[in-house]
Order: structure tokens, then sequence, then C-alpha cells
């Protein structure tokens, strides 16, 4: 039979009646004819108190006893799913990851899956076995130690099981019905998009828009995997959500297809840096290895040898770069007069990949946002995306203006 994943998110199963609402659409796919991978996450605020306890206990903790605690989440949903759908006369079985067996490497709170073997499970459908319900987030290490994946790990879970089974598509179930055009809560002419290129999504995901993890999404490009996100609240439907494929499978798609922002942004700048090969590998050598996400950089033009380097980072990341650079000073590895970090900046961004047919993105954007009185900082571009911070203050009123100028609330 043919092979559907669904991934139900923690609000989707927050309780028992929404874990009974979601057995019913697993019941639905299973009526279809599809044997059926469901991926639970942990109820509603159960992995956050669970990682509450971990730091009562050990702020230095262990990070495999770490896994070990928070991957119970996950298993308490899964047992109580495959309980549920029991109940409605269904085949169902609980699977841990370890049963799987999922195998990851060894990167304790941060593992990435190796490997996914298909034998056990489609050893149970052959038997019957109707529904497989897998705990995400966790899988095992080569030493035998259960790891998890990092937060929001259900989805690349999703996403990767897809990829092994061979499955017709995976259906991601939150509490948004799609992918919006940009955030509605920001604009109430923000729109639902049917589709969605693989590339859109990836920006759009690394750029702030929340309804999926990046790596599940890279995982679904690489593999191409069709990903559906659709609302666990709504009435099931075949046009429901968003589906995210490849970018053929769109016929005709906008310029620019969403408006994405991260609020919590900062900029930082080593004043008067000495200019000489090697200086950005200095530089950015120490924040990469001190876990320092940079994403946007500029360099400007040397005068009398020496020049300013800016770049941005999260704003919980500014203490560790602050710490990273002034060690690298500190050994001789770079010189600079000063660090200026500047922690009240918003990252505002068009995507599409209309971009790359299309000229006069850029400078629609800049006139809109000067229209507004809204002054750029820094400028970052891609093929399919331009990134720009300004003062945060501005933040939604940026937003507003781009999804107005790009017309984003017709469809194309």
């Amino acid at each position: 039979m043919p092979v559907l994943v669904m991934k139900f998110g923690g609000t989707s199963v927050a309780n028992i009646d929404r874990i009974r609402r979601a057995a019913k659409r697993v019941g639905l796919e299973v009526a279809k004819g599809y044997d059926v991978i469901v991926i639970v996450s942990a109820m509603s605020g159960k992995t956050n108190e669970l990682v509450g306890w971990v730091n009562e206990i050990s702020p230095l903790h262990d990070a495999r006893e770490y896994d070990a605690v928070v991957s119970a989440g996950e298993n308490v949903t899964a047992g109580l799913m495959a309980l549920t759908l029991q109940e409605m006369d269904i085949p169902a079985r609980s699977w841990q990851g370890w049963q799987v067996p999922l195998k990851t490497n060894s990167a304790h709170s941060a593992a990435r899956i190796e490997s996914i073997p298909t034998d056990n499970i489609n050893g149970r459908f052959a038997q019957g076995m109707r529904v497989a319900v897998v705990a995400g987030f966790q899988g095992i290490s080569p030493e035998g130690r259960i790891t998890t994946l990092g937060r929001g790990g259900s989805d690349t879970t999703a996403v990767a099981f897809a990829a092994a089974f061979d499955a017709e598509r995976c259906d991601i179930y939150t509490d948004v019905d799609g992918v919006y055009t940009t955030d509605p809560r920001i604009t109430s002419k923000a729109r639902k998009l049917d589709k969605i290129a693989f590339e859109e999504m990836l920006e759009l995901a690394s750029l702030g828009a929340k309804v999926l993890q990046t790596r599940s999404v890279e995982l679904a490009m690489r593999y191409n995997v069709k990903l559906r996100v659709l609302s666990s609240f709504e009435e099931p439907s075949d046009e429901a959500g968003t589906l995210v494929c490849a970018e053929e499978e769109i016929m005709e798609s906008k310029v620019v297809s969403g408006i994405a922002y991260s609020r919590d942004e900062a900029k930082m700048t080593l004043i008067s840096v000495a200019d000489r090969p090697g200086i950005a590998a200095a530089i950015f050598g120490p924040l990469s290895e001190a876990g320092v996400n940079v994403d946007m950089i500029i360099q400007n033009i040397a005068e009398e040898g020496r020049t300013d380097m800016t770049f941005s980072c999260p704003t919980d990341q500014v203490l560790r770069a602050e710490k990273a650079l002034r060690e690298a000073k500190e050994r001789g590895d770079i010189n600079y007069h000063d660090l200026v970090a500047d922690t009240n900046v918003a990252k505002v961004s068009a995507v599409g990949i209309g971009m790359r047919s299309q000229s006069g993105v850029a400078a629609k954007m800049f006139k809109t946002l000067s229209d507004e009185g809204i002054n750029i900082k820094v400028i970052a571009t891609s093929e399919i995306k331009i990134s720009v911070l300004i003062d945060r203050k501005y933040m939604e009123l940026a937003v507003q203006a781009l999804h107005d100028a790009f017309e984003l609330d017709k469809a194309a």
C-alpha cells in the first residue's frame, strides 16, 4: 500500500481530546488505503517543563542525560496516540526512536540523522499493522544512547521518514492553516499560499517564518519530498493547507512570494580593523567556533590601512560574539579599536523565485522603505532574497508597506 507520513505538532496533541481529533484524521487516511507513519511531538508545553527540570537540577548538565529526559515527552504522546487508534479498531503501535531504529551521530541535543532502516516498520505493515506512531525528535547514537535532534526536530523526523519510505506525501499538522505571504498578526491582508517552492520556503524559514523548521525544508528539497502544511483544527480537505514542492510544479508565481521578518537581530561593528589579507577569516573563524550565527556582512572601504566590519547575528548571541572577538584581540589575531553592538534592529526580507528573471525588485523595496521614512542600515541579497536591517520600531510598518507594494494580497 502507498505510505503517507503525518506529523502532529505539540498544539495538535496538547490534550486527550486533541489526540483523539488527530487520530480521526489518521483514520480517514487509513480508510483511503494508506499505510500511515505518524510522527508526534510532545504535548504542548511538556518539553519546556522537562528542560526546566533538567536545568534546575544541573545547569551544566550531561547532554546524554538531558536527551534521556527531554525525549520522554514524545514517548508519552506516541503511546497515547497508538492507544487511541487501537480503540478505533485501527491496528497501530508506537515506536520510540531506538526501536525503528533512527540512527544519528553522537551530537547530543543537536544530533543529525544518518539513516532510517525500513525493515522493522515495513515488516509490521506486511503483518497487518496500518499505523506506525513514531516519537519525533529522537534517535539513537552509535554508542546506543538516546539522542535528540534539537528543538523543532519532529519536522525533520517526519521528512526523513517520508524520504526513507518513499512516501507519497508528508503532511505537517500545526496550529496554522498553511504558509502565508507574511505574518497575519502584522497585516490582515496576508494571504495563504496554495503552493510555494522549496527554495522560497527555505529562505522564509531561515529568515524568521516559524511554520517549518529549516532543516526539514532542506531535507525535503534534497529528497524531493512533497510537504503539505495544514491546520489540525480545520475540517479535512484535499485542497487544504499549503503544498511545498519543486519549482517546476508551480505554473505561475509572483516575483515576490512573501515578506519575512526577524525581530531579535543585532548589528555589530568592529571599528578600525587592520585591513590585511586574511582579516575576514581571523574575525569570522572565532565567531564560528563560538557558535555565533552570522548573517549579513559588510566591509567598508579601507582608509590608511584600516576598515570597519559590520555583521548581524541573533541578539541572544551578542555576548558570545563579544567574548570571542575580545579573546581573538587579546591573542593578537585581530586588531580593532572598538566593538559596537546595536541590539535594537530587526531584519525584514522579501523572498521570491521570480527575482531570478525580473529586475527592479531591490529598487522597489528600497523606494517603499524610503517613502515610509525608514532608514536601511545593512543590505544583503541572494538570488531569490533581499534582506535589510532597520530600526526595530519600524519593523511592522516595513512589513505592511512591502506587502502592499508587492501586492501580495492578490493571487498571481
